[in-house]
C-alpha cells in the first residue's frame, strides 16, 4: 500500500468550503510568506557576547544562554526523509520555546559532507564529489527552510569548506604537537617533553627507545623516533583490515563476519600497514569515569563503558627459551589450571619462538599438517589473515590453532605450558597472548578437548557437576591451587585474586593491573574525498607538521578519484592512495625554518570522523579565520555553569547509531583541546538525547528483494507489486527498504505545519513510532480548529474580542493547557502538549461556537502555545490578532496556579473497605463534611440503612470508610 501522500482534497472540492479556511493551499501561501520574512528580518539570528556576530546582544544580554543542535547530515543525494526531520523538529520545537520563555538560544546546522557515497559517485561519473556534495546540500537546505526550523543560517558550513578543514587539520596538529603525561593525567606540549628530556628530569616511556641508549647518547634522527612515537597522533605499523579489491584499508565495522568487505563484499585480509593512529587509550579512563558527569542515558553510557572495556587483573610473565611471554588475565587465581598458552596469530614474537622443527612424539592434531612450525605458522596466519575480528570471537566456531613447537613456563608450579597460536586470541586486547585455562574458560576447553590437551579444575565443583559437559564458569572455593610457598585452596575468588598477586609481585612474575578493550584510533584512509594531512617527510622520513600560516592543505585537482584496486586475493599488495598519482602535488618545495626544501606530502587523508569531532565548536563563529574558537565564545556558550561541571553543549540530539565512535572520538578530541588549554569545558556534549526510529511497512518480492512500497497495492488483504504478490514487513524508514516518504511529499499535500505537529505528536522524541500517512490528516483538521478559533472562515474577520470574558471554567482550561504544554515541551514529550492543545481547543470549539467572539486572552494563549509547533500558522494568527511581527520573541505564557487547583474533588466511599461509590465534595471540605456528603448519598445510604455504622475514616481529599458491625 502506497505510503506517499495523496492530496486530501475532499474538503477543498466540496462546493461550499468557506472562503477563508485553512486549507493545505493557504498552509503553503502562509509558509512561504513567512519563511521569506524570517530571513529577510534575520529573526532566528543568534547574537554572540562580543566579536562579529554580536549585534543586537544587548537584548538578550540578561537571558541565559542555551545551545542545542543536531547530529548534522550527510548530504545524500536521496536527500530527507521523513525519519530525518524527527529530531531536528524536536530541537527546533525545543529551540522556539526556550527563546519564547527567556533563553537567548542558539540553534546552528551545519554538513558531514567528506564521505564515502559521494567520492563513490566520482569514480563512476567523473564529476569531482565537492560538485555533487554541493548540490546535495543545497537541496537539504532547501528542505529544511520548507520545514520552518529556526536555524541561524549565518552560521552554517560544511566539513569540507577549506575555511573549516583548515581548523581540521590545526586540531591534528595539537595531538601531533602533544604527548600524554601519565602522571598529569593530561595532555601536554611535546616540547616539554623534549625539555624534560634534555634537562634528564625524565626517561623515555617504556617502548618508545628500542635502542636502549641514555637520551644524551642518541643522534638527532633517533630523538626524533623517540619523541615521535609519545605524541597522541602518531604513525605505527598494526594489523589493519585490508581489502586488496577495493584498494583500501577497512574499519572493523565495515568488514562482515565471514571476513569480506560490507561494500562489493571483496576478500579482507589482516596485514600490517604503516598507518596514521590517534593515542585515544591514554584518555580511557577520563572517558569511563567522566560518563557520570553526564546528563545521557544509563543505556548510552553502559554502551560506551563496554566500548571501552575496562578489565582489572594482572600481569603474568612466562619464561619461553630467551623470550617472556605477558599475559594479561582477569583471574590470576585460577594460574595453577593452566595447562598451554595461546598467541594471536599476528603477535610480534611467534616469529622469534617457532621451533625449527617439530619435537619427537608431537601430535598430529597440533601440526596442521605441515613438515615444519614454520610452515604451519605461515599458513595458519594466511588464514586467521582472510577472517573478520568479529568471525574469530563467534563462540560458536570451530576451534583452531597449530602449536609453535616450543613451551612456556608457568611461574606458580614450574609446569612446561606448550604454545600455540590460535584466531580466537586477539592481538587488540590485553597483550594478544592467553594462559589457557580449560577448566574454567568454555573457548579454552572447546581448544583442550580438540587438540587433547589436560584439563585441570581449580574452582570447587557442585555436587553432580559433569565434567565431560564443560567448562565450569560458576562460583566456587579454590582447589588444586597450591606449591610450597602459597595455597589459595579454600579461598574464594576475590581473596584468591589478592593473594596470587601479591606472591607473583614478589617472586617478580607479575603485577596488578588494567586494561581495555578500547585500542588507539586508526585514522588514515586511502581515499581521496577527505581532508588532507597537514603533514609532510623529510629525507629521513620522518614526519613533519606543516606550518598554521600554510594551512589549509588543499585537496588537489585529480583526475582519477580512485584508490588503486588488486586482484581479490592478493593479500600482499600495499594501498596506494589517490593522491598519491597527484605527483606534483606530493613533491612540493618548503621553508619550514632552515632554508628551501623538498618534501613528500602524506597521500592518506583523515576519515569521515574528523570533521564531525569538534564541529559544535565552529558554530559559534565559522567565519573566524585567525582561531579555531574564540575563548570568550567558547566560554559563554559551553563553559562550565559551576565548579565540577563539566559544561559542554546544553542539549544533542541524534540517533543511538552514533552512540560510540561519533561520541567517543568528539570527547577524546575536546578533553586533549581541554588539556591544551583551548576550551574551557572538559566534555562536549552536556545532555544528550537519542531520538526513536520512524518504521513503517516495506514489501519483499519473490526473491527476497525489496521493492517500492508507493507502488504496491492492497487486494482483498494481500499486496501485489506489478501484479504479483509480495511480503509485507515492518522496519526503519529509508532508502535501504525503498519504503521512503519524504518530506517534500507531505508538505505539498498538508502544508509544513501540519507535518510538524504530525510528527511530534506520534510519541515522546526518544522513542520509536510507526508511520501511517492516513493519519497525517488529524494533524491538518487539529489546526483548522485552531484557525478558526481566531478567524472566521466565511468572512475572514479576526474573532478575537477584548469585550468578552472568559468563564471560569475556560480560565481553568487555559491555564491547565499552559501547565501541560509547558511541562511537555520542557521534558521533550510534545506529544503530551499537542494533546493538551487539542483539549483547550475542543473546549473553546464547543463554548463559542464558529461564529461567537472568543475572549482575546485565551485566544492569545493558544496561538503562543502553538508558536513553537505550527510557526507560520502561529505568526499569521499574531498578526492578525493586531501584533507585528513574528511571536518568535514573545514570551511564553506562563500559568496562574489559582486556575490549577480543583474547586471540587472527586472521593471514593467505601464500606468495610469496598469502594461502593463517589462523591463531589469541595476541595477543602473537613471529615465532617467528607462524611456527610457520603451518608447523602443514594447508594451509600442503602448500604448503612439498618446496619451498625461501628467507625467512620475520612480522610479529606481522599476517602471515606464505614466500617459496618
Amino acid at each position: 500500500m502506497s505510503q506517499t501522500a495523496d492530496q486530501p482534497n475532499a474538503e477543498q472540492a466540496a462546493a461550499d468550503v468557506p472562503p477563508h479556511r485553512y486549507t493545505p493551499a493557504l498552509a503553503q501561501q502562509i509558509e512561504l510568506a513567512w519563511q521569506d520574512r524570517w530571513e529577510a528580518e534575520g529573526t532566528f539570528h543568534t547574537p554572540n557576547p562580543t566579536g562579529r556576530l554580536s549585534a543586537g546582544f544587548e537584548r538578550v544580554a540578561d537571558r541565559p544562554k542555551y545551545f542545542l543542535m543536531d547530529m548534522f547530515p550527510y548530504p545524500s543525494g536521496a536527500g530527507l526523509h521523513v525519519g530525518h526531520p524527527l529530531g531536528y523538529l524536536g530541537t527546533d520545537v525545543t529551540s522556539r520555546f526556550r527563546r519564547m520563555d527567556g533563553d537567548n538560544v542558539l540553534h546552528p546546522m551545519g554538513y558531514d559532507a567528506f564521505g564515502l557515497p559521494a567520492e563513490q559517485y566520482a569514480v563512476q561519473t567523473g564529476q569531482h564529489p565537492r560538485i555533487t556534495t554541493e548540490a546535495n546540500i543545497r537541496a537539504i537546505r532547501a528542505q529544511l527552510r520548507r520545514l520552518g526550523v529556526d536555524h541561524d543560517d549565518r552560521r552554517s558550513f560544511a566539513t569540507i569548506d577549506p575555511g573549516y578543514y583548515k581548523w581540521t587539520q590545526w586540531i591534528f596538529l595539537q595531538l601531533f604537537g602533544s604527548w600524554f603525561d601519565e602522571t598529569a593525567g593530561k595532555a601536554r606540549p611535546i616540547d616539554d617533553l623534549v625539555a624534560e628530556l634534555d634537562a634528564g628530569t625524565r626517561e623515555p616511556a617504556a617502548g618508545t627507545n628500542p635502542s636502549g641508549l641514555p637520551w644524551a647518547e642518541l643522534d638527532e634522527v633517533s630523538r626524533r623516533k623517540v619523541v615521535d612515537a609519545h605524541r597522541l597522533a602518531y604513525l605505527h605499523e598494526a594489523p589493519v583490515n585490508w581489502c586488496p579489491g577495493l584498494g583500501t584499508v577497512l574499519s572493523n565495522e565495515e568488514v562482515t563476519a565471514d571476513g569480506r568487505s560490507e561494500r562489493g563484499n571483496f576478500p579482507v585480509f589482516r596485514r600490517p600497514l604503516k598507518q596514521w593512529m590517534m593515542r585515544i587509550t591514554a584518555y580511557a579512563d577520563r572517558l569511563i569515569d567522566d560518563l557520570d558527569r553526564l546528563d545521557w542515558s544509563d543505556s548510552l553510557k553502559l554502551m560506551q563503558r563496554n566500548w571501552i572495556g575496562r578489565s582489572s587483573g594482572a600481569k603474568v610473565r612466562f619464561g619461553c627459551a630467551d623470550q617472556t611471554i605477558e599475559v594479561f588475565t582477569t583471574r590470576p587465581d585460577t594460574l595453577f589450571g593452566a595447562t598451554y598458552m595461546v598467541l594471536a596469530p599476528e603477535h610480534p614474537l611467534v616469529e622469534a619462538l617457532t621451533a625449527a622443527a617439530w619435537p619427537d612424539g608431537t601430535d598430529p592434531r597440533w601440526t596442521g599438517g605441515a613438515a615444519t612450525p614454520a610452515e604451519a605458522v605461515r599458513e595458519y596466519q594466511r588464514q586467521a589473515s582472510r577472517r573478520s575480528e568479529l568471525d574469530r570471537q563467534d563462540t560458536g566456531r570451530e576451534k583452531t590453532g597449530v602449536w609453535l613447537g616450543v613451551t612456556a613456563v608457568n611461574p606458580v608450579n614450574g609446569r612446561e605450558l606448550p604454545v600455540f597460536i590460535a584466531d580466537y586470541v586477539l592481538t587488540g586486547y590485553g597483550t594478544g597472548a592467553i594462559m589457557a585455562v580449560p577448566g574454567e574458560d568454555t573457548r579454552d576447553w572447546e581448544f583442550a578437548r580438540e587438540f587433547g590437551l589436560e584439563v585441570v579444575p581449580t574452582v570447587e565443583r557442585p555436587d553432580g557437576f559433569d565434567e565431560e559437559s564443560g567448562a565450569w564458569t560458576g562460583p566456587g572455593r579454590m582447589i588444586n591451587s597450591s606449591n610450597d610457598e602459597i595455597s589459595l585452596d579454600g579461598l574464594d575468588k576475590a581473596a584468591a585474586i589478592a593473594a596470587i598477586t601479591e606472591w607473583l609481585v614478589g617472586k617478580g612474575a607479575g603485577e596488578a593491573t588494567t586494561t581495555y578493550k578500547l585500542r588507539d584510533w586508526l585514522f588514515s584512509r586511502q581515499r581521496y574525498w577527505g581532508e588532507p594531512f597537514p603533514i609532510v617527510y623529510d629525507e629521513d622520513d620522518l614526519p613533519i607538521a606543516v606550518p598554521q600560516s600554510m594551512l589549509p592543505v588543499l585537496l588537489p585537482e585529480v583526475d582519477d578519484y580512485s584508490p588503486k584496486t588488486f586482484a581479490d586475493d592478493d593479500a600482499d599488495s600495499s594501498p596506494e592512495p589517490p593522491l598519491s598519482r597527484a605527483t606534483e602535488w606530493t613533491t612540493v618545495e618548503l621553508d619550514l625554518g632552515d632554508g628551501p626544501k623538498k618534501y613528500r606530502r602524506e597521500t592518506n587523508t583523515m576519515p569521515n570522523w574528523a570533521g564531525s569531532c569538534w564541529y559544535y565548536l565552529r558554530y559559534l563563529d565559522p567565519a573566524d579565520d585567525e582561531r579555531m574558537v574564540d575563548p570568550a565564545l567558547e566560554e559563554y556558550w559551553l563553559g562550565p555553569r559551576e565548579p565540577g561541571d563539566v559544561g559542554g553543549v546544553d542539549l544533542y540530539v541524534g540517533g543511538v547509531e552514533h552512540a560510540v565512535l561519533h561520541l567517543l572520538y568528539a570527547r577524546f578530541w575536546h578533553k586533549v583541546l581541554h588539556d591544551l588549554g583551548h576550551v574551557s569545558s572538559e566534555e562536549p556534549f552536556r545532555r544528550l538525547v537519542n531520538q526513536g526510529y520512524i518504521s513503517a511497512f516495506a514489501y519483499t518480492d519473490e526473491r527476497g528483494f525489496y521493492v517500492p512500497a508507493a507502488d504496491v497495492v492492497e487486494k482483498d488483504g494481500q499486496f501485489f507489486y506489478e501484479g504479483k504478490p509480495v511480503n509485507r514487513e515492518y522496519g526503519k524508514i529509508g532508502k535501504s527498504l525503498k519504503n521512503m516518504v519524504t518530506p517534500d511529499e507531505m508538505i505539498g499535500a498538508y502544508g509544513a505545519d501540519t507535518f510538524r505537529v504530525y510528527e511530534m505528536s506520534t510519541g515522546p522524541l526518544d522513542q520509536s513510532r510507526p508511520w501511517e500517512t492516513k493519519a497525517v490528516v488529524g494533524s491538518q483538521r487539529l489546526l483548522q480548529r485552531i484557525w478558526r478559533v481566531v478567524v472566521d472562515e466565511v468572512s475572514g474577520s479576526v474573532r478575537a474580542s477584548d469585550d468578552v470574558e472568559p468563564a471560569e471554567e475556560t480560565l481553568r482550561a487555559l491555564h491547565r493547557t499552559i501547565a501541560g504544554v509547558r511541562d511537555g515541551f520542557a521534558t521533550l514529550r510534545f506529544n503530551i502538549a499537542i494533546a493538551r492543545i487539542t483539549e483547550l481547543t475542543n473546549h473553546l470549539t464547543q463554548a463559542y461556537g464558529a461564529t461567537s467572539p472568543v475572549p482575546r486572552e485565551v485566544a492569545e494563549g493558544l496561538v503562543l502555545m502553538v508558536a513553537p509547533l505550527a510557526p507560520h500558522l502561529a505568526d499569521e494568527l499574531w498578526t492578525r490578532l493586531g501584533h507585528e511581527g513574528s511571536s518568535a520573541w514573545t514570551p511564553f505564557p506562563v500559568a496562574d496556579e489559582r486556575w490549577l487547583v480543583d474547586d471540587t474533588v472527586q472521593v471514593a466511599v467505601q464500606v468495610n473497605g469496598k469502594v461502593r461509590s463517589q462523591v463531589s465534595v469541595p476541595a477543602d471540605a473537613d471529615a465532617a463534611a467528607l462524611e456527610a456528603a457520603a451518608r447523602a448519598d443514594e447508594k451509600i445510604a442503602g448500604y448503612l440503612d439498618g446496619a451498625t455504622v461501628r467507625r467512620v475514616v475520612a480522610v479529606p481529599g481522599r476517602l471515606v470508610n464505614f466500617v459496618l458491625g
